[in-house]
This record gives structure tokens, sequence and C-alpha cells, in this order.
């Protein structure tokens, strides 16, 4: 673990080291060992002052903290530092599934990284037309399944059909139950096209 330790009017004991690398295990949990970590133990009117920066690879993490006594304040400090850890960890991995989802979509799009054999087709070489042949995985890659309860997709009240699509639109959702003035369920669905359908549930 490299930790570089700085004291100012203030000399760094093994006791607090041990503090300070102990707070950074749970730290190396989260975001793992590539961080480098620098550790500034200040006194100063009789208030003690830790500063703990790490640097993952996108820009450092600062944990502040200042007590009566250095131990109170490195733990605030490293507290600190891991709430930081913990929301820096679910930014990269919402960032990482995003690239994924684009990725597939850009699959399904037909921008997928496929194989292209170029071949021709005809009875002679001079009659011979040239063709690309687009070569797709045979099976579909499936993408993980995140089932979120939504009270956004389900209307409270009966409406006809054009409320109903006004408020799939206002309400931004690719799918959207309601029930018609009779009573009867249906479901408009956006299909990729853009184009709105009414699916009757029987």
């Amino acid at each position: 673990m490299n930790v570089e330790y700085t004291g100012r009017h203030y000399e760094v004991t093994p006791a607090i080291r041990k503090e300070v690398e102990t707070g950074l295990t749970k730290i190396r949990k989260i975001l793992g060992d590539r961080f480098e970590t620098k550790v500034i133990l200040a006194v100063e009117k009789h208030r003690h002052k830790a500063e703990i920066t790490i640097s993952p690879r996108n820009g450092p993490l600062v944990g502040l903290a200042q007590a009566k006594d250095m131990t109170i304040a490195v733990n605030e400090a490293l507290d600190h530092l891991e709430k930081q850890a913990v929301k820096y960890k679910a930014r990269w991995e919402l960032k990482k599934r995003n690239a994924r989802k684009s990725e597939e979509a850009n699959k399904w799009n037909g921008h997928s990284s496929h194989e292209d054999i170029q071949t021709a087709v005809g009875l002679t070489e001079k009659t011979a037309v040239p063709v690309v042949v687009h070569k797709y995985p045979a099976v579909a890659k499936t993408t993980e399944v995140h089932l979120v309860r939504s009270d956004e997709s389900v209307a409270m009240r009966p409406m006809t059909l054009e409320e109903a699509i006004k408020e799939a639109h206002f309400r931004d959702r690719d799918v959207f139950v309601f029930r018609d003035p009779k009573g009867k369920v249906m479901v408009l669905h956006r299909a990729r096209d853009g184009k709105m359908q009414l699916i009757e549930v029987p």
C-alpha cells in the first residue's frame, strides 16, 4: 500500500499510520488497488487537521476533517472519503452501463463490429456483381435484466385513446397501460420506428 505521509507541526505515529491504512483497506474494497494516497496531518492552535487524498482514474477524491484529537480527525476524514468512493463507483458503473447499452443499441441498428465478407455473384467473371455479405453473431447477447416498479407507466383513471397518447408523450413512456371509458385494459407501445401501437388486453 503506497501512502505518502506529511506532518505539519505533528509527528506521524505508527498508531496513526495503522488507523489510516485500516480505513484505506475499506476504500480499496470499493475502488480496487489502483490509486495513490497522500495524507497531510497538521496541528494548528490545538486543532488537529487530517487531509487524505486518493487519486483513482477519473480525478482525485479528498477527505477533510478537524477535531481535538488526531485519531478522531483521521477517522472522520476516512469516513468522508469512503462516502465519496461509494458515489464515485456508482457514477462510474452507471457510465459503463450506459456505454454498454448504446453499444447494444448500435448492434441492433446494424452498426455492430460484425465481419464484412467481400464476394461476387455471377455465372462468369465478366457478369459477376460484387456483393458485401454481413456476418452477424449467430446468437444475440442478452443484456442484464433490471426490474423497476413504476407508477408512471400506468394510468390511475379511465381515459380515451387520444388522452392516453398525450399522457404517454407527456410522461415520456415507451409503454403505457390504461383503461378505456368502458373499463377495458389497453397497452400503448412505442415501436422502434417511433410509431405508437395499441394492444388490446383480452
